[in-house]
Formats: structure tokens, C-alpha cells, sequence
């Protein structure tokens, strides 16, 4: 909030947040008139409360939604489909973190049932969590890591979670496919580069006098399935070829 409050007193013409809910209502909270353009958070930002709808968002707030919540059921397939046998399926999600609690609570669940996948919930508030939540991780076992999206934590502490689960030999899904080039078994979610590039065009139609309430919040238009191949063989799990032909990058 103090960077946000700082950004105003600075009287800039637009300020671009990119990052989950916490800092977009932030910025939010900072300033009702300046033009603010998301460049794609966690979760809907309808249902978080941060725009009118997609099509006439209303306020000062515009630009990318990247539905990472909304993937979770279909990572969660895929994480099964590259790893048959998986039965147990351990969460590091960050309560604190609206998309990231929600996906927890109403996505997972939901999506882990016909799969016929135990979901395993673990909370990670802050870096200090991490020695517990690996104990626990270490002691339940489970067959697969699913990191849910949203959070600060989860992300400033992506290649610890990376190195326990090649440790561990653990097959993981994330939501960015930054993660999966670290180390991680996977990865779906929007393809962020182009993400980013759609921000430049609300940036100029703004700076060219457009208001944000008219200009409709946008939803990916293409998305990333990433593998890494050298951590399957890794940590031992054979990539069946149709889940292979799917990805549109094999990291080998």
C-alpha cells in the first residue's frame, strides 16, 4: 500500500499491477481516478470484487485476468495423466491469498473426485512454514504436489518447493511454466508472454484518452502445457507419449 500511496503522490498518469488480488486491491485503496491496468492475478476479478464485469469493468481498474484458478481441475487431470498411479495429492496453498484459498476450497475438491484423487491441504503463510509443511509432506507421503497459485510466499519460495520435490521424487504441477524450468515435473496455465503484450495495448489506449470502466477486461488467449523431461527421469515417472504430444514445450 505504501508503494501504491507513493505511485499517486508521484501523480502518474497509469499504474500497472502485476501480481495477485492483494495488489491490485492496493493499489485500489491508493488511488480511485488513476487508471490502473492488471496485467493477470489469481482470481476472477469479478467474484474478488475488483471490477463491475468483464465486458464494462466500471471503475479505474482494467486490463488481464489469466484464470489461474479456474485451470486447477485441468492440472489436476494432467498431473493424473502423466502419472497414472498418483491416488494422493499433497496442496501448498496460501490461505491468505484469496485465489489461492479458493482454489483450495472449491476448485480441487471438486475437480479431484471423478479423478479419484485424495487431496492432501497444506498451508504455507509465510517462509517460516516451509521446515513444517516439508515434515508433513514428508511424513504423509503422499504421490503427487499440486502448488496452487496466488501468494507471495509460494512464488519469492518456488525453487525450495522445486528442490524438496526432486528430493522427494515427487511429481509436481505449478501454474507458470517458470517453475517447471527449475525443476518441476509441469505446468498449464496462460501463456504469460503474451500476456504481458496485451498490456501495452491497454497502456496506449488509456494514455489516448480511453477510460478504464470502458474497456473490457481481457481473458488469455492461449495457454501453456510445459514438461520437463529431465525431471521425470529424475525422479522416476515415465511420461505416457499422448500426454507428450499434448505439451507445447518438452524441456529434455
Amino acid at each position: 500500500l505504501e508503494l501504491a500511496t507513493e505511485l499517486v503522490r508521484l501523480k502518474v498518469d497509469i499504474i500497472v499491477v502485476a501480481g495477485a488480488d492483494p495488489l491490485i486491491r492496493a493499489a485500489m485503496n491508493a488511488t480511485k481516478t488513476i487508471p490502473i491496468v492488471m496485467t493477470g492475478g489469481g482470481a476472477d476479478p469479478v467474484d474478488a470484487g475488483l471490477i463491475e464485469s468483464l465486458a464494462r469493468p466500471g471503475g479505474n481498474v482494467t486490463g488481464i485476468t489469466n484464470l489461474t484458478r479456474e485451470l486447477g481441475g485441468k492440472r489436476l487431470e494432467m498431473l493424473k495423466e502423466a502419472a497414472p498411479k498418483i491416488v494422493r495429492v499433497a496442496v501448498l496453498y496460501d490461505p491468505t491469498a484469496p485465489s489461492s484459498a479458493r482454489e483450495m476450497k472449491e476448485v480441487l475438491p471438486v475437480a479431484a473426485r471423478p479423478l479419484k484423487l485424495t487431496i492432501q491441504p497444506l498451508e504455507v503463510r509465510a517462509a517460516d512454514d516451509f521446515e513444517k509443511v516439508f515434515a508433513a509432506l514428508n511424513k504423509q507421503r503422499p504421490h503427487g504436489l499440486y502448488v496452487a497459485g496466488g501468494g507471495p510466499v509460494l512464488v519469492t519460495n518456488q525453487k525450495r518447493i522445486v528442490t524438496f520435490a526432486l528430493k522427494s521424487r515427487l511429481p509436481s504441477v505449478w501454474i507458470n511454466k517458470g517453475a517447471v524450468e527449475a525443476g518441476g515435473l509441469m505446468s498449464y496455465g496462460a501463456d504469460l508472454a503474451e500476456s504481458y503484450g496485451r498490456v501495452a495495448y491497454f497502456v496506449d489506449r488509456i494514455l489516448k484518452g480511453a477510460k478504464p470502466a470502458d474497456l473490457p477486461v481481457e481473458q488469455p488467449m492461449r495457454f501453456e502445457f510445459v514438461i520437463n523431461l529431465k525431471t521425470a527421469k529424475q525422479i522416476g515417472v515415465t511420461i505416457p507419449q499422448s500426454v507428450l504430444y499434448r505439451a507445447d514445450k518438452v524441456i529434455r
